[in-house]
C-alpha cells in the first residue's frame, strides 16, 4: 500500500489573521505593500494607515492560511479609521480620505467620546 506524502505546512500552527494593503503608487502602478510578517495584524495595519505610511490605499485584504479563508475587509477598516478620527475629534487624513469615503461612505453616525 502506497502512502500519500504531504509536504509539511509552512503556516505556523498558531497563525492568526494576516492583513495586507493594496496601495496606489500613481504612475508606478498598484502594489501589495511589503510588510514584516510580525506586523500584519489588524491593529498594526490600521495604525500604519492612520500614520500615513501608505500613499493612496485602495483596499485591505485579510486572510488566514490555517483556516483557508480570505476576505476584503476594506469597509470594516475604513469604518474603524473613521470611528477613531471621530473619537479624537480629528478629520481623516488626506491620504485616507478617498479610502474612507469609498468604503465607509457618508452614512455614518458620529462616535461619542465617553467622559
Amino acid at each position: 500500500m502506497r502512502r500519500s506524502r504531504r509536504a509539511p505546512s509552512i503556516v505556523p500552527n498558531d497563525a492568526e489573521n494576516i492583513y495586507l494593503v493594496e496601495d496606489n503608487l500613481g504612475p508606478n502602478g498598484c502594489v501589495w505593500r511589503e510588510a514584516d510578517s510580525a506586523h500584519t495584524d489588524r491593529e498594526t495595519v490600521i495604525a500604519d494607515l492612520m500614520s500615513g505610511q501608505y500613499s493612496d490605499p485602495l483596499r485591505v485584504i485579510a486572510f488566514n492560511p490555517a483556516e483557508y479563508w480570505c476576505e476584503d475587509v476594506s469597509e470594516d477598516v475604513a469604518r474603524e479609521i473613521q470611528r477613531r478620527c471621530d473619537l479624537a475629534c480629528e478629520d481623516v487624513s488626506s491620504t485616507l480620505e478617498n479610502f474612507v469615503n469609498h468604503y465607509a461612505g457618508f452614512e455614518r453616525q458620529m462616535a461619542l467620546r465617553s467622559a
